[in-house]
């Protein structure tokens, strides 16, 4: 009976015995798994983790090449527009248009409406959409219908209109003059120019008589080598002039190639073109009353200082100019400079916040300190000129004042001023 008790007793403990190996088994096995997958996803973690510092750091290098781009960029837009300061590109419309002129409700071969002829022939036709009074006879000569034919052209006004000039090959070349008369008839000005698309190149001459009663004529030529470089081939190009009293300016697409500063005052103007080829005539005609301010000298007479400072509180001028980009004045600017220094000695009780602004040409972030640093140098050129400094504050205004139009280049100029402000 003792054996048999023991006999149960061994085949119960290695029954147990059994039982817990294969537990032991299970749980080693699933311990391994457990492991395994606790090593996998941190394997798989460090990897994406590696993979998101490869990838932000691609992403910071492309973002670091783009905020490099948009510096560059910026940069770029940040330089003072160099056109804009030059006075070559001074054109402004007058203020009231006097006749106007776009072709666009004129019936294709018609003769326009709004003109007449003392030779030749017009009628209205199409460059690429574009109506225009097209010469179809040799010779024609065209003004536009007035109340009063023989003169209607103010002493202060401005012309414009446009001209389409083709490309080589479609015709030799074509001349073109435009005259302006008094009202008894007589030439008072008279301008040439000859395209020849197929070199391509433009020349021309002028004569006008000189203002003041003076029985003596102006000359002068345009060759290639100077009108090149305003003139667009295969497009409309923009032929301006602007008249004060006695100044005559003409401009090609926005640059002045003509400046006179004393002429016999017109009464009346004309067209004239010499054949009937393709292209021939114009488009966009516009007559306005006003002009660009006549030139008496770069600086403004002290008069001139104390007028406007009685008047309105106030001294603008666009005549303090500086290096482009930098507050460092041009020597030039001192003239305008030592009349406002006149004044305050003259005054010495008055004080002034003197005013930087710019163009929209650049970044505020640019263009307000830069404006600051401008006001401060014109504030010491004062101070060294004499003047209290206790009574100067300088203001960085940047372009957040505009006075005038920034999408042109005559806007643009006159935004770029410093600005006496009594206080």
């Amino acid at each position: 009976m003792k054996k048999l008790l023991l006999l149960l007793l061994a085949m119960v403990a290695f029954s147990a015995t059994a039982d817990a190996q294969g537990f032991l088994k299970k749980l080693k096995d699933k311990a391994l798994e457990k492991a395994k997958d606790k090593i996998e996803n941190k394997v798989e973690r460090t990897v994406d983790k590696e993979m998101d510092a490869v990838l932000d750091g691609k992403k910071g290098q492309k973002n670091s090449k783009a905020k490099n781009q948009a510096d560059d960029a910026e940069a770029v837009d940040d330089t003072p527009d160099a056109v804009g300061q030059n006075q070559k590109s001074d054109f402004v419309r007058g203020s009231v248009i006097l006749f106007q002129d776009d072709f666009a409700t004129e019936q294709m071969g018609e003769f326009p409406s709004k003109w007449d002829v003392s030779d030749g022939s017009l009628e209205t036709a199409s460059i690429n959409g574009k109506k225009y009074a097209h010469s179809n006879a040799p010779d024609s000569r065209f003004s536009p219908l007035m109340e009063n034919m023989k003169s209607y052209l103010p002493d202060v006004f401005t012309l414009e209109w446009d001209e389409f000039f083709c490309k080589a090959g479609e015709i030799p070349d074509f001349p073109f003059e435009f005259q302006l008369l008094d009202a008894s008839g007589n030439q008072t000005g008279h301008i040439y120019l000859r395209y020849r698309p197929g070199n391509p190149d433009c020349y021309g001459n002028y004569t006008f008589k000189k203002g003041g009663g003076i029985d003596q004529n102006v000359v002068g030529s345009m060759d290639w080598d100077h009108l090149k470089q305003y003139t667009k081939v295969g497009q409309w190009n923009h032929f301006a002039i602007s008249f004060n009293k006695r100044a005559f300016k003409f401009y090609l697409n926005g640059t002045r190639i003509i400046n006179l500063p004393n002429v016999a005052a017109p009464a009346r103007f004309e067209f004239i073109i010499q054949d009937e080829n393709p292209y021939r005539g114009v488009a966009n005609v516009v007559l306005a009353k006003g002009a660009v301010e006549l030139y008496q000298r770069q600086a403004t007479d002290l008069s001139a200082v104390e007028k406007a400072i009685a008047e309105t509180g106030k001294f603008v001028t666009n005549n303090i100019l500086f290096e482009t980009g930098k507050a460092t004045l041009k020597p030039e600017s001192m003239e305008e400079i030592q009349k406002v220094a006149d004044y305050m000695k003259k005054n010495p009780s008055v004080r002034f916040e003197v005013q930087g602004h710019t163009d929209n040409q650049g970044s505020d972030k640019i263009n307000d300190p830069l404006s600051q640093q401008r006001a401060e140098a014109v504030v010491k050129a004062l101070a060294q000129l004499g003047c209290d400094e206790f009574n100067l504050r300088a203001v960085g205004k940047g372009s957040h004042e505009p006075v005038a139009d920034n999408k042109t280049d005559a806007g643009r100029a006159q935004n770029r001023r410093v600005e006496f402000i009594k206080k």
